[in-house]
């Protein structure tokens, strides 16, 4: 490496996904642009997991929690410990998804160099159907479910998934901080996202590259028509997470302009689409908890 070539760090955040991790990592060590270093934290600090990671053929370190962290603290973490090697640039992945190729990486920083952004993303399409998103992606009044919706831009400013593949640089880290723990698991990609549009930072989603995962877009529920969306995880965890953890992200400072709306689609979704006046009585308690900050774990 050069004086000039950036030092990119990459850093994977597992629980109890040895087999998955395997093949995230495949893909990751075989990037055309080479990570210089690759951190894998490891929330449940599993001794075959070490073994894995450390087999893996490019410079990493193993960081093993014997406190579960969930993915936000993950992240935190290691992120952080991605700063302390002097990283120029952080490129974050998950367990159950990959880069879609060996030159994701590449593209992202040529993307980010040539339009000076601070983050770049790639598109988040479903794993077992790739020209199918992971997660629908609101383009003006309309969402779309498909890559090839997206168009043959180069980017989509202002838009990101920042957990799936996100390469950061550091003075984007310095400027929006962390994950918050407290949120463990469940709206801490929102929040993270939040500070970065107010940060006023360049950011965006390079439309010429994919990360692949295992598709998300079950839990968003048509209403309206499919005007709008709303959330509905498929167990009571899942739902707790999100729903308190909504409760918090919609008192935030940007956020709250969106409250209308949440009301809204959630209460149209619950008493209108389910008939389930017990379920909206559910959300309102959740999204209570995460608004008064109490973040005990169930």
């Amino acid at each position: 490496m050069s004086a000039a070539e950036p030092r990119i760090v990459g850093v994977v955040v597992t629980h109890k996904r040895r087999e998955l991790l395997a093949e995230s990592l495949k893909v990751l060590a075989g990037q055309t642009r080479p990570l210089d270093h690759l951190v894998v934290v490891d929330n449940a600090d599993e001794a075959d997991v070490r073994e894995l990671v450390e087999g893996a053929g490019i410079p990493c370190t193993y960081l093993g929690s014997q406190h579960n962290l969930g993915g936000a603290g993950g992240f935190a973490l290691g992120m952080l410990y991605a700063l302390s090697l002097g990283a120029d640039w952080v490129w974050l992945a998950d367990d159950d998804g990959r880069p879609d190729g060996p030159d994701v990486l590449a593209t992202l920083l040529d993307c980010a160099t040539r339009h000076g952004l601070a983050e770049v993303s790639p598109v988040v399409c479903d794993i077992d159907e790739p020209d199918r998103l992971a997660f629908p992606l609101r383009r003006g009044l309309e969402w779309r479910r498909l890559r090839s919706e997206l168009g043959e831009e180069d980017l989509l400013p202002g838009i990101a998934s920042l957990f799936n593949g996100a390469l950061f640089s550091a003075a984007a880290i310095d400027a929006v901080g962390v994950p918050d723990l407290r949120l463990f698991v469940r709206g801490d990609e929102v929040e993270l996202h939040r500070r970065l549009v107010r940060s006023g930072l360049p950011f965006g989603t390079c439309l010429q590259t994919a990360y692949v995962h295992p598709n998300g877009a079950d839990e968003f529920k048509p209403i309206l028509g499919g005007r709008m969306h709303t959330q509905y995880p498929d167990n009571e965890t899942k739902r707790f997470f999100t729903y308190r953890n909504r409760g918090y992200l919609m008192a935030q400072p940007g956020m709250r302009k969106l409250l209308p709306q949440e009301y809204a689609r959630f209460g149209w979704y619950f008493l209108v689409s389910q008939r389930d006046p017990a379920g909206f009585r559910e959300w309102m308690r959740l999204r209570k908890l995460g608004r008064q900050e109490r973040f005990t774990r169930p």
